[in-house]
């Protein structure tokens, strides 16, 4: 089985709750698809590197990945020039959204590219275990339905946050078919 595991920049250290997380991944010799970002993705690669762990993939857009604790395979994720800022970084982690089985996501409530990534594994039926780091507590994530009610306890910022996240995925996907469909068309 291959996860996802993410969370926001803004949180650099690993608690234990996330600790016995990962330790399970471990144990159950699951393949780790993380980001190369600053803050929790460094925190998750420090992690594997102290524990010795080998099946991990770094995904990183354009294959310049700017953390690579352990020295593990990067996984390029090539993006047009053209895109800037968080779309460019929003492509790798759709990609690991798209290629594993499921997801551990670390979220504070605020950050959206996680918010993105809880959404992009959501919308493709897959399971996310989300630890929700204001509550410490972790919860089971099966439907777009349970990601917008969490995204509503969070304020309405962080709602407005998930129709305009969770609406242009929908959007981006139709963009992409149409473009290709245009292809064929000749």
């Amino acid at each position: 089985m291959k996860i996802f595991i993410g969370g926001p920049r803004a949180i650099k250290v690993i608690d234990k709750n996330v600790d016995e997380g990962l330790k399970k991944i471990i144990k159950r010799n699951e393949t780790v698809l993380v980001g190369d970002a600053n803050g929790m993705d460094r925190a998750i690669q420090q992690f594997f590197f102290q524990h010795q762990y080998r099946d991990v993939f770094v995904y990183a857009s354009q294959g310049k990945a700017r953390n690579n604790v352990g020295d593990w395979p990067i996984q390029t994720i090539e993006v047009s020039d053209k895109v800037k800022g968080f779309d460019f970084y929003a492509a790798k982690d759709k990609t690991m959204a798209e290629n594993a089985d499921h997801g551990f996501m670390i979220w504070n409530g605020k950050s959206k590219g996680t918010l993105n990534n809880i959404i992009n594994l959501t919308k493709q039926n897959k399971k996310v275990l989300l630890y929700y780091t204001p509550h410490k507590k972790i919860y089971m994530i099966y439907e777009m339905a349970e990601v917008e009610k969490l995204a509503a306890a969070c304020g309405e910022n962080i709602r407005r946050l998930f129709l305009s996240l969770s609406s242009r995925k929908s959007k981006d996907i139709t963009d992409r078919a149409l473009e290709q469909m245009s292809l064929y068309d000749g």
